[in-house]
């Protein structure tokens, strides 16, 4: 075995991946020196404030900014008590301006679609019955990840069929070994021998997961949404593997619950604290993967806009070594938290199709 050979590649390898990180951290520097609140069109001196693009960047919005003031508008859906009404994103400018539709007269406030008066003072009795249906960024990231699960193992799965009992070849070979793993290190150990049945809803949140947090680490277009980051989004897939645990309990599970092997007077403080499992499990799930992802982007956030905040280019060099160790460790995380939630939805189905053992 030619030691030093692989030793080359190894190193050719870790050159290339802190390239690549050092390229992105460029681009997300450049990104906020772009979208700095000190660059604004009346050019006044300003005290920069980090949280203002900070919270930019990770929160959900009407447009998808594509580079410094360019973006592309996306289109608001609304329902209010006179029916639709649709407009696009543009309407309001920059978000600074305000739409006279056809029914009422809209702002944008924090990113959110309100209904405004003639003084532009928020209307809150109007506002109760509009309901905002509007793709957002973080809409259209979600098309983006399914799309891109749909090629993916589309195109994977006419492989196996073409190449029956033949070595995998190109991107089959690159997500066998995944699959296998959460095959064999997540789904038997923790549900057993019924795991094939729950093979494709592993898979499909696993790879969701990955996808949305790699793409979340992409400063520029297409990427730079923070869908995972996103409490709503991860909700649902607790609601999701709350339903998939609870529809498929078998009936020792819900004995445990309704029945447990305690003293009949002792139901009654019993049930309140199984309900409450029962809920608190796929609620841990999402605020774990919501914080961890917000954390992580925040954190490479607050240390490129160190170079802002001191107006100094000494700060830069120490800024950019700690942003791209927090890139790498986010690599880590994005890989981590997909790992962590389809190992613990295992867990929680195992729970509940557990047979009773005497």
């Amino acid at each position: 075995m030619d030691f030093n050979r692989i030793f080359k590649i190894k190193r050719t390898t870790q050159i290339a991946i802190l390239s690549i990180f050092f390229v992105l951290t460029a681009c997300k520097t450049f990104a906020i020196s772009l979208s700095s609140p000190t660059e604004t069109a009346n050019k006044t001196t300003e005290s920069y404030d980090p949280s203002i693009s900070i919270l930019e960047h990770i929160a959900d919005s009407h447009y998808w900014h594509i580079w410094g003031d360019k973006m592309i508008p996306l289109p608001i859906i609304l329902y209010t008590d006179h029916g639709f009404e649709t407009f696009s994103s543009s309407k309001f400018g920059h978000g600074e301006g305000t739409y006279a539709g056809k029914y009422h007269t809209y702002k944008l406030f924090n990113d959110k679609v309100k209904v405004v008066d003639q003084s532009g003072e928020i209307d809150e009795k109007s506002n109760k019955k509009v309901f905002d249906f509007s793709i957002t960024k973080n809409v259209i990231a979600l098309w983006v990840a399914i799309l891109l699960l749909l090629v993916i193992f589309i195109s994977v799965a006419g492989a196996y069929k073409k190449r029956v009992n033949k070595a995998p070849k190109g991107l089959q070979s690159f997500l066998e070994p995944i699959i296998v793993f959460v095959r064999d290190d997540i789904a038997k150990p923790n549900i057993g021998y019924r795991y094939q049945r729950y093979m494709p809803f592993l898979l499909t949140v696993f790879f969701f997961i990955l996808i949305n947090n790699l793409i979340g680490l992409i400063p520029f277009f297409p990427g730079g949404s923070n869908v995972t980051g996103n409490i709503a989004v991860t909700f649902v897939l607790a609601v999701i593997t709350m339903i998939v645990v609870n529809v498929n309990g078998n009936k020792y599970y819900w004995k445990h619950i309704f029945a447990p092997d305690v003293p009949v007077w002792l139901y009654p403080i019993m049930w309140p604290v199984e309900l409450v499992g029962i809920i608190s499990r796929p609620f841990a799930l999402m605020i774990r993967l919501f914080a961890n992802i917000t954390a992580g982007h925040i954190i490479v956030l607050s240390l490129i806009s160190l170079i802002f905040v001191f107006k100094s280019i000494a700060i830069a060099p120490v800024s950019v070594a700690f942003v791209v160790f927090m890139d790498v460790l986010e690599l880590l995380v994005a890989l981590l938290q997909a790992f962590i939630f389809t190992l613990l939805t295992a867990l929680f189905i195992g729970t509940a199709t557990e047979e009773h053992h005497h």
